[in-house]
């Protein structure tokens, strides 16, 4: 069993910046790859970025350039520095392990 926990979204600016992150506890030790996915209202959710254990990481075009993402200091944790924000990234962001394991989100608003 993982749970996840996201933490970080908020209100910004068009051109502003947030730090999204996820925590996880539980067997973490299985955790291998990370994935934050996105959900905008009316959308389905897309995976925005993944990263592996290795460290390999791999991103929607559609933020290439401006999100990254890494492990936190404290190996449970997973961070999404977002910057260059664009009001088309407003969504619920989700951090996701193994298919299944879900957090409940934390909302992003880019106003223009």
């Amino acid at each position: 069993q993982v749970q996840l926990v996201e933490s970080g979204g908020g209100l910004v600016q068009a051109g502003g910046s947030l730090r999204l992150s996820c925590a996880a506890s539980g067997i973490i030790s299985s955790i291998r790859t990370m994935r934050w996915y996105r959900q905008a209202p009316g959308k389905r959710r897309e995976l925005v970025v993944e990263i592996t254990g290795g460290g390999d990481t791999n991103y929607v075009d559609s933020v290439k350039g401006r999100f990254t993402i890494s492990r936190g200091y404290a190996k449970n944790t997973w961070n999404l520095q977002m910057n260059s924000l664009k009001p088309e990234d407003t969504a619920v962001y989700y951090c996701n392990v193994f298919g299944s394991y879900w957090g409940k989100g934390t909302l992003v608003t880019v106003s223009s």
